[in-house]
C-alpha cells in the first residue's frame, strides 16, 4: 500500500459504498487469529498463530487487500465506477479483545492510521472510527476524540463486546442496558451514524459442544452473522435506547441483516396488549426502522430485497454498499447498473442518501 501523498481528485458522479472494510499493520496479529474462521471446514486454533502470508492462500491474499487502499482497491474504484468509500476496519476490531486496555489501543492505532491514509486522498476516501466497548465512558472519548480530531464521519463497532471477567473467564457485553447510556448520549450530540456490523464468535463458542462449534457450515456471512447482530439489533430497539436518545443514526449491511423481512410478523407480537404492557421500547420495531435505523446493500446484491426494504422502511433509509474486499467492486457494480429503480429513487440510494445521512463533502 503507497504511504505517499496521492493526488486529491473528484471522481464523476458513481456509487458510494460505506462497508469496506481495512486492516491497518497493527492489525496483522489480532486478525491472524481468527483467519481459520474464513474456511469454517478448518476447526479454530487454540491459540494465536502466524499472520497469513501475503503470498500464499485466499488468507492471504484478502489480507493484501484488507491493507490495500490507494492501488488496486483504487484502481476497481476507477474502473467501476465506485465515486467515493468509507472505509473501516475489519470484523472484529476491539470488539474481539478482552483486554480493555488492548482494546483501546487497537481502536486509537487504528483510528490514527486510518485517519492519515483518508488524508492522502479525502476527494475519493473517508473513515468510520473504531471503538472499544468495555466501558461507555472510553468508547465515548474515543468517539469524540475521531470525530472532532481526527475527521470521522462515523463510528463502526462489529457487534458485542469481548470482555475478560478475571482469570480465564471471558464475556459479552451487549449496548442495549442502561451502562452504556453515555456513550449513545455522545453520539447522538456529536450527530454522526453507527454502523453494527457482524463478527463472528470467539474461539470459546466454537468448541464442540457449542452452537457453532458442532455447526461450522453455517459460520460468516451466510447465515451466523445476522443471525448474532439481529439479535442484538432487536434488543436495541426494545430496549428503549431509541426512545432515550431519539437522535440515534444506526446503519446495518447487507439489507438490514433480515430483519426488514420480519417486521410485520415482530411487531404484530411486540404490539399484543400483553407484550405492549410490559415492553421497555415506546414504539414497535418498524417505528425505529423508519425513524433511526437505515439498511445497506452490502453482501447482499438482491433487486427484490432491496424494494422490499424500500417499501418497508422508505426509499431513504436504502443505501448502496459493496463490503469489499469481502465481496469484489466488480460484481457489486455489474448488479448495481442493471437495478431497475426509477432514476429518482436510484440516484437516491447509489449517494444521495449516503452523502446526507454521514454529511460527506461531496455534491448532491
Amino acid at each position: 500500500m503507497s504511504s505517499s501523498p496521492t493526488t486529491s481528485r473528484k471522481a464523476p458522479k458513481g456509487t458510494i459504498a460505506i462497508e469496506e472494510a481495512v486492516l491497518d499493520p497493527a492489525g496483522l496479529s489480532w486478525i491472524s487469529n481468527s483467519a481459520a474462521l474464513f474456511n469454517p471446514s478448518h476447526p479454530s486454533s487454540s491459540g494465536p498463530s502466524p499472520p497469513p502470508s501475503p503470498t500464499q492462500s485466499k488468507h492471504g491474499q484478502l489480507t493484501q487487500a484488507l491493507l490495500d487502499i490507494h492501488s488496486t482497491r483504487l484502481a476497481q474504484m476507477d474502473a467501476h465506477g465506485v465515486e467515493y468509500m468509507l472505509l473501516s476496519l475489519t470484523s472484529p476490531g476491539p470488539q474481539g479483545e478482552p483486554d480493555a486496555e488492548k482494546a483501546l489501543k487497537i481502536a486509537r492505532e487504528a483510528n490514527d492510521w486510518l485517519s492519515a491514509q483518508v488524508s492522502l486522498n479525502p476527494a475519493r476516501f473517508g473513515g468510520l472510527a473504531s471503538v472499544s466497548m468495555h466501558n461507555a465512558e472510553d468508547a465515548a472519548a474515543e468517539a469524540v476524540r475521531a470525530v472532532k480530531e481526527l475527521g470521522f464521519f462515523g463510528l463502526i463497532i462489529n457487534d458485542y463486546q469481548d470482555v475478560s471477567q478475571g482469570g480465564d473467564s471471558e464475556n459479552k457485553k451487549y449496548y442495549d442496558t442502561a451502562e452504556f447510556d453515555p456513550f449513545w448520549k455522545t453520539v447522538e450530540e456529536l450527530d454522526v451514524p453507527v454502523y453494527l456490523h457482524p463478527r463472528y464468535p470467539p474461539d470459546r463458542d466454537l468448541q464442540p459442544g457449542t452452537r457453532y462449534g458442532d455447526r461450522k457450515q453455517i459460520l460468516g456471512a451466510a447465515v451466523q452473522f445476522h443471525l448474532d447482530l439481529s439479535m442484538h439489533v432487536y434488543g436495541i430497539c426494545s430496549s428503549g435506547v431509541f426512545d432515550r436518545f431519539p437522535g440515534l443514526k444506526v446503519v446495518l449491511g447487507h439489507l438490514g441483516e433480515g430483519i426488514p423481512f420480519n417486521l410485520i410478523r415482530a411487531d404484530h407480537w411486540i404490539n399484543k396488549p400483553v407484550k405492549k404492557a410490559s415492553r421497555p421500547c415506546k414504539e414497535d420495531y418498524t417505528y425505529y426502522f423508519t425513524h433511526n435505523i437505515s439498511v445497506t446493500t452490502s453482501g447482499n446484491f438482491n433487486t427484490l430485497g432491496l424494494k422490499f426494504c424500500i417499501d418497508q422502511i422508505g426509499i431513504e433509509r436504502c443505501l448502496f454498499s459493496i463490503d469489499y474486499p469481502y465481496d469484489t467492486i466488480a460484481e457489486a457494480q455489474y448488479w448495481w447498473h442493471g437495478v431497475d429503480l426509477p432514476d429518482d429513487q436510484k440516484e437516491m440510494v447509489a449517494r444521495g442518501n449516503a452523502i446526507k445521512l454521514f454529511k460527506l463533502p461531496l455534491e448532491l
